[in-house]
């Protein structure tokens, strides 16, 4: 802000430099012959012709003094004139011109900035950050609102799930732990939400699977034997396990669950060829442990695309980031209408973002503009901190498909 009004200042001034300076600058008086003087030269001239017209015989005495006293009366009416006025207006400074020139100029420049400017654009570049961070509290209010709420209306499953899927996306694994218990127990059968459970509670004891976690993901395939998140979880549980045939079976049925050729495919592919290198006796490289990307698929208000990193930024992101992707309305309050996590070890990635992935009743689709922001967080936390990586998108309309962002920001 403060180097936008400086160049405005600087322009303002050049301008009033460039009106005031033939104005300010020392104006020297025309030189002009003395008007006495040439009346008298006049005069001169024209006795002599009168005296040599007489001497040569072409006018008589009284011609000649006539013409002479007329002269005379001529050069004494014309004598004394002010003839210096002219000079001296020539000299003088136009103060009241400079007085309201120095005025005016500014004036005029504030008024109509003011009415075809955007003013609110200097002030929400400066307060967009602060306006951001107050967002993500916000939101942390509007959860815990929901969840003050669900007191008293314990059996409502729907926002129980809302809380749980809120929970998660802040990164409040406890907490979202707690509400999955309370709304697969009012929706025992649905494999999504057993998923989605079994995902948040290995979070909670460090991102291993073992035990309940795993008998979670166990539960959902047996629900739903095709189901994605679960059939991931269970196979990094086997994994984990060290069952690599059960893990390889695994992981070659969630590859049939995606096109040949996308992001997702070749994701799963890779870490089967690692697996059967494990049986082989190859040595073990780094595998995943968390599920690919597996998004509901698109409705109509869907957003889609894909998110990358800046190649002057990829060396500052490690395995153990976590990437969120958020869409919010471009105008209006800030609150996140949609929200996907991921760890950073699967960027860059395709991802869809929909009603589903809502939070406290948000809807991405009843959006008439959203902005696409994916942020990589250092310390797992929902909440931007200084040293995060970010991208937006610009504005689209719910139902866009390639809005493609960059990373390629540092949070201060």
């Amino acid at each position: 802000m403060l180097l936008f009004w400086s160049f405005a200042s600087l322009l303002v001034a050049a301008t009033l430099a460039l009106l005031l300076f033939p104005l300010l600058r020392t104006r020297r008086a025309i030189e002009t012959p003395d008007p006495d003087a040439a009346a008298a030269a006049v005069y001169r001239d024209q006795k002599q012709a009168l005296d040599a017209e007489f001497a040569d015989g072409v006018i008589g005495r009284d011609e000649h003094d006539e013409a002479v006293t007329e002269l005379s009366q001529r050069l004494g009416s014309e004598i004394g004139l002010p003839g210096g006025k002219a000079a001296q207006a020539a000299g003088r400074v136009p103060w009241i011109l400079v007085a309201a020139l120095l005025v005016l100029i500014p004036a005029i420049a504030v008024v109509l900035y003011a009415r075809l400017g955007r003013p609110e654009a200097v002030a929400s570049a400066a307060s967009e950050r602060s306006a951001h961070d107050m967002s993500q509290r916000e939101v942390s209010g509007l959860v815990d609102t929901l969840a003050d709420r669900l007191k008293t209306r314990p059996d409502d499953a729907q926002g129980w799930v809302l809380l749980a899927r809120s929970y998660h996306a802040l990164g409040r694994y406890p907490e979202a732990a707690e509400a999955y218990d309370r709304a697969t127990t009012l929706v025992p059968e649905d494999p999504g939400l057993l998923a989605d459970y079994a995902d948040v509670l290995a979070m909670t004891q460090g991102r291993r699977l073992s035990g309940k976690p795993a008998a979670l993901a166990a539960r959902a395939l047996a629900l739903d034997p095709n189901q994605k998140k679960a059939l991931a979880l269970s196979a990094t549980a086997a994994m984990e396990a060290r069952d690599l045939d059960g893990a390889l079976a695994l992981w070659q049925r969630l590859r049939a669950q995606f096109p040949e050729g996308s992001d997702d495919a070749r994701q799963v592919s890779a870490i089967i060829a690692e697996v059967e290198g494990m049986k082989g006796g190859a040595p073990r490289t780094a595998i995943a442990a968390a599920p690919p990307s597996s998004t509901p698929a698109a409705s109509g208000g869907a957003v889609a695309g894909r998110v990358d990193v800046s190649a002057a930024l990829a060396s500052r992101v490690t395995l153990t980031d976590t990437v969120f992707i958020y869409a919010r309305a471009s105008e209006g309050p800030r609150m996140p209408l949609a929200v996907l996590r991921f760890p950073a070890k699967q960027l860059p990635t395709e991802y869809r973002l929909d009603d589903s992935m809502g939070m406290a009743g948000a809807k991405l689709s009843a959006a008439s503009s959203v902005i696409i922001e994916a942020r990589i967080s250092k310390s797992g936390n929902a909440i931007p901190q200084p040293g995060d990586l970010s991208g937006r998108s610009v504005p689209v309309k719910p139902g866009a498909s390639g809005v493609n962002i960059t990373i390629d920001q540092v949070v201060q």
